[in-house]
């Protein structure tokens, strides 16, 4: 009995061995080692959570999300509004920025931050934009 398990133990690790030298011996490119390790994308992620909010307002969820993010979002320079405006729109699915997401300092820009995504997010939601 002990030889069997010590035989199946040997099989098993020489297996092991000669799986990983023929993986070694292949080059890994960012793709698939970011692949490895499910990093989810930035824009990927906003958009799984934004889609839930748009289901029942919009016929594809998923391309009122991406444009949001890639074209309302892009239009605000600033970094800490932009995170705001990104969360508040991944979190209630229109954009919206609460006082207490972005600093003091900042917190008188949120008006002219949404008189600046105006335009691209009606465009995002009622004419798509086009390349």
């Amino acid at each position: 009995m002990l030889l069997r398990i010590c035989s199946a133990a040997i099989l098993a690790s020489l297996a092991l061995l000669g799986s990983a030298q023929a993986q070694s011996q292949l080059p890994l490119d960012s793709i698939q080692i970011r692949s490895l390790y499910r990093v989810p994308e930035p824009r990927d992620e906003f958009v799984r959570q934004c889609a839930p909010h748009m289901l029942g307002r919009w016929a594809h969820p998923e391309a009122v999300c991406g444009c949001l993010h890639d074209h309302a979002a892009a239009t605000v320079d600033d970094p800490d509004l932009r995170q705001a405006l990104l969360r508040g729109i991944s979190e209630t699915g229109v954009p919206t920025i609460e006082t207490d997401w972005v600093p003091p300092s900042k917190q008188n820009e949120i008006g002219p931050t949404f008189t600046k995504i105006a335009k691209p997010t009606l465009q995002c939601m009622f004419e798509p934009i086009s390349n």
